[in-house]
């Protein structure tokens, strides 16, 4: 028999409801659309298999044969359609979904002769489950670890990372390699880190999973970070801010053009704030166009370009592009070297709205930050609008929260009443025995007026611009932890490891 062939093609998958492809895949028949016709693929090495199970199918489609490579792509996009649709039936039969860790544990013991691939139904129903799990418990990522003679799953909630479960060597080899399968990675190579994106569908909603895979000296370990959709990016209101910073925040986003920066350090929430920004001062009158790294919110009514610095697209590149597409606003993922904060500064004196975030600790040192990267003064003072400094507080669990006693030295040296009862965390069912649920964004809005403008120009240092900001009623960080500490929101162990020292 002499079929057609193609080589080297990308096709996309039919995905038909009269057809089982969990049982056609395990036959290795394919389905596409090949100039508009509904054809059958299948590949060398499984043709007589594939033709078993077509005659038992009433299906009169021509059939394609493939190379080997172009198979192997369509088959990984068809894995991926199946763990989506796995996730659709999770959402409506309850059999099919492992709730409770121990439940978890409780099948792979029952299930180990048939984890033998990472294709096999069992490992599928254990990797779709992690991610249920994780999505539960409210995650940001998940890390799956391999060790000398087990591995393990942690995932990060809150901002603290939480052991999860642990899994056997060769079931962690097998997980990873099932994500590798969905994510469009080489499951071959186990030398070379790799970077991949998978979405998935849980209950309805579509997300985004940004997959990266590192060789280490027991395994590979992954890094699996969930992004959110558009219609999951928060309000200002709803991180938590004070209503004076949101107020005084908004007012800064009605200007037509200049620079608005976010700092915090790594993991404080300084992506979610811009784009928050960015949904509130959207309208269809206003091209806004983002350059990122990577772009975390898939969301619709702005462009989006992720920087490739393989291909030579920096966050300069991009920006230099995004300046040719007559942008009303743009948003720069991070300033990160002096040519991006020249060009981002440039167009704010252009006539632009630019929004950006920068590693500083605190508010007023993004001036000598900026200095530092050779941006000569006059531009920074007459660009600059505000700088918001921000970072996540973790909230004590209401239901375990304890009241407590700081001992008299602390209570002085952070300036509280000693006599006052405080809370710290103890843990329960309810917070995952961590003592802590959910986070609030707190942040200082340093915003540079012309009192500002003058110490620049006298040469003033942060500390002296920072002394007298407090002075003109500036509201720090430290203040609303202490604000949060005297509410009984935070424990006084948070409000030390996120800065209440730092003035």
């Amino acid at each position: 028999m002499q079929f057609p062939r193609l080589q080297d093609v990308n096709l996309e998958p039919l995905w038909e409801e009269e057809i089982n492809h969990k049982l056609a895949l395990k036959h290795s028949l394919l389905f596409s659309n090949v100039n508009g016709v509904k054809t059958t693929i299948v590949e060398q090495n499984t043709l007589s298999d594939a033709l078993n199970h077509l005659s038992k199918l009433s299906l009169d489609y021509p059939i394609v044969l493939l190379d080997e490579e172009s198979f192997a792509r369509l088959k990984n996009k068809f894995l991926e359609i199946q763990t989506g649709s796995d996730f659709e039936d999770m959402s409506t039969t309850s059999d099919e979904l492992i709730e409770v860790e121990s439940d978890l544990l409780e099948f792979i013991r029952n299930s180990q002769d048939l984890l033998s691939s990472e294709e096999s139904a069992p490992i599928i129903k254990l990797v779709n489950s992690l991610f249920f799990q994780a999505i539960q418990k409210g995650a940001s990522d998940i890390h799956i670890e391999s060790g000398e003679k087990k591995g393990e799953v942690r995932l990060r909630i809150d901002g603290a990372l939480k052991k999860h479960i642990d899994l056997e060597k060769s079931i962690i080899t097998l997980v990873i390699n099932r994500i590798k399968v969905i994510s469009n990675l080489d499951i071959s190579e186990k030398r070379v880190p790799q970077d991949g994106r998978t979405q998935i569908s849980i209950s309805g909603k579509t997300l985004d999973v940004r997959v990266s895979v590192l060789p280490t000296y027991h395994g590979e370990r992954v890094v699996m970070r969930i992004l959110a959709q558009s219609e999951h990016i928060p309000t200002l209101e709803s991180l938590g801010f004070q209503d004076d910073v949101t107020h005084n925040l908004y007012k800064l986003l009605n200007h037509a053009h200049g620079m608005i920066l976010v700092t915090g350090p790594t993991g404080s929430g300084k992506s979610t704030t811009l784009h928050a920004c960015l949904q509130h001062i959207s309208t269809p009158d206003k091209n806004i166009i983002t350059v990122e790294d990577p772009v975390e919110y898939n969301a619709d009514n702005i462009s989006q370009i992720q920087v490739n610095t393989k291909v030579g697209l920096t966050f300069a590149t991009g920006l230099r592009s995004i300046l040719r597409q007559d942008p009303d606003i743009i948003m720069v993922g991070e300033i990160r070297d002096n040519e991006t904060a020249d060009i981002a500064l440039r167009s704010a004196l252009t006539g632009h709205l630019v929004l950006s975030t920068l590693h500083t600790n605190d508010s007023t040192s993004s001036l000598s930050r900026l200095m530092d990267m050779g941006i000569e003064n006059f531009l920074i003072s007459s660009t600059l609008l505000g700088v918001l400094a921000q970072r996540l507080t973790r909230k004590l669990c209401v239901h375990c929260k304890e009241e407590a006693l700081l001992p008299p030295a602390i209570a002085e040296e952070i300036e509280v009443p000693a006599e006052k009862h405080y809370f710290k965390a103890i843990g329960c069912k309810e917070c995952d025995f961590t003592g802590y649920k959910g986070r609030q964004a707190i942040g200082e809005l340093f915003i540079i007026d012309d009192t500002v403008k003058e110490m620049m120009k006298d040469g003033f240092n942060d500390h002296q611009v920072r002394e007298v900001m407090k002075k003109k009623g500036m509201k720090t960080i430290a203040d609303k932890l202490k604000e949060m500490l005297l509410a009984g929101e935070t424990s006084y162990d948070e409000a030390i490891r996120v800065g209440l020292m730092d003035g």
